[in-house]
């Protein structure tokens, strides 16, 4: 059996009478406001004004408003009359759990007449899961979703399934361009930017002591940060390392630092070529593997796990490790003196951005509902509740840089890195690898963390195969 298709008639009426009535129960449209007159209503929607006076009298039937003669239609919704539930998912290593759940209890307490539901998603298969749902009409109305993943879906055609909302509480203006960037297609954001990161450096503040090293706020390359890195390694007589000096994991969003600060690609621009096996990247390669088998100054093939240096560190066992703004909510409540700053420079200063965002479903029957959670989310008082609640740096800039709402007991003493960072920081985009060659090269490069491979020619057989790949797609 074939399903009739919407006419188009059907269509503007129905997208008329469900965004009158999701703006009265999204609460934009309060108790005694007046809707816009017939024939403004007939313009806006593109339908006659017949057409409109049957709509409006199914708002009248509800409950929604009253016709008052000669004034026009007033709103006397009632918050307890009716409740709007919409879904709001959420994948499971997310640090923002906990915020997000206080700022849910804090909407609700303002909008009494929106109800959330808030789904915790295992975050293996989380955007594949949550793509299938959409295209099922079974999709969450709005969720979280990481750059990384926004990619994802932009290369699988999902993003035709997200509304281009945005919010008129965060503007570039109020905001960073730079993370608007993240969530953008064809001059388009996909999805409301709610937090962010750059990759920076994590110290110990003890190791650093013991290695003579009074203070490090900087490091201006690779040599001051290989010299640091043999001052806090330390190797007891029996030839075991006490604590290493410098620690990486091969994770995506760390390593290709080093190959950014030394002006080079992983991708030609115009994706023509692979450009992993040129000199800058070579080079930067060599770095990081020198690192562990030439100067033993991090540990060797420490990379099985994207989080490792990162447990190291919290073991008291690494002086300095590359990592982001979220995993430093790794550290509260431990014995850690730490602190950060920016990452070295080599050719040029360089940084990865990573962040979340707010992605709301096109097809959600509650768009005003959804719509009004996403600007409460993005609003100051909402944005406070992330900054006050972890370490994890709000999208919004009153509250990322209101020194007013650090905790010392959770907070970096030099919190405001990131201001000095982003300005070069590049999206993991500007690696210019679709998801399944990023994937490709980091298991690719197993051999040369394993020092099973040199670096040229670790560079030069994985450049084939995405050369390969580039020439099949």
């Amino acid at each position: 059996m074939q399903l009739r298709r919407e006419s188009s008639f059907e269509k503007k009426y129905n997208v008329f009478t469900a965004e009158l009535k999701d703006e009265i129960l999204s609460g934009r449209m309060k108790e005694g406001d007046f809707l816009l007159p017939e024939n403004a209503l007939s313009k806006k929607y593109d339908i006659s004004r017949v057409s409109i006076r049957k709509g409006l009298a199914e708002l009248v039937e509800n409950g929604y408003i009253e016709k008052i003669p000669g004034k026009g239609n007033k709103v006397v919704f009632s918050a307890t009359a009716h409740v709007t539930e919409i879904k709001l998912a959420w994948f499971s290593s997310s640090y923002e759990l906990e915020s997000v759940r206080k700022i849910l209890k804090a909407f609700h307490k303002e909008h009494p007449y929106i109800r959330v539901t808030f789904d915790v998603l295992p975050e293996a298969e989380y955007v594949s899961q949550i793509s299938h749902n959409i295209k099922q009409n079974s999709g969450p109305d709005l969720f979280m979703v990481s750059d990384s993943q926004f990619r994802e879906m932009k290369e699988d055609g999902s993003l035709e399934h997200l509304e281009a909302y945005q919010s008129a509480n965060l503007t570039e203006e109020n905001s960073y361009r730079k993370v608007f960037e993240l969530f953008s297609h064809q001059g388009a954001a996909y999805a409301v930017p709610f937090i962010f990161s750059p990759v920076v450096i994590c110290y110990n503040k003890r190791i650093l002591r013991q290695a003579g090293i009074q203070e490090l706020s900087e490091l201006k390359n690779w040599e001051e940060l290989l010299f640091a890195a043999k001052k806090m390694t330390k190797v007891s007589e029996d030839g075991t390392v006490e604590h290493y000096g410098f620690c990486f994991s091969s994770s995506y969003h760390r390593w290709p630092v080093f190959v950014l600060q030394n002006n080079g690609k992983l991708m030609a621009s115009n994706r023509s070529r692979s450009a992993v096996a040129d000199p800058e990247a070579r080079a930067a390669l060599e770095f990081c593997t020198d690192l562990m088998y030439k100067h033993r100054v991090s540990p060797i093939f420490a990379h099985g796990s994207d989080h490792l240096a990162e447990d190291i560190f919290k073991k008291g066992k690494a002086g300095m490790i590359l990592t982001t703004y979220y995993y430093l909510n790794e550290f509260r409540d431990m014995d850690l003196e730490w602190d950060i700053m920016p990452a070295p420079a080599e050719e040029r200063k360089a940084a990865l951005l990573i962040g979340g965002g707010l992605a709301i479903n096109k097809n959600t029957p509650h768009r005003g509902a959804v719509q009004s959670l996403v600007d409460y989310m993005v609003s100051e008082k909402a944005q406070s509740i992330v900054k006050q609640n972890g370490c994890t740096i709000p999208v919004l800039r009153k509250a990322a840089e209101d020194d007013s709402l650090l905790k010392k007991d959770l907070h970096p003493a030099q919190y405001k890195t990131f201001l000095k960072v982003l300005p070069y920081a590049q999206p993991v985009g500007d690696l210019n690898l679709t998801s399944k060659e990023a994937k490709m090269l980091q298991s690719e490069l197993n051999l040369l963390w394993a020092n099973m491979e040199t670096p040229h020619e670790a560079c030069m057989r994985i450049e084939k195969i995405l050369n390969k790949m580039l020439a099949e797609s």
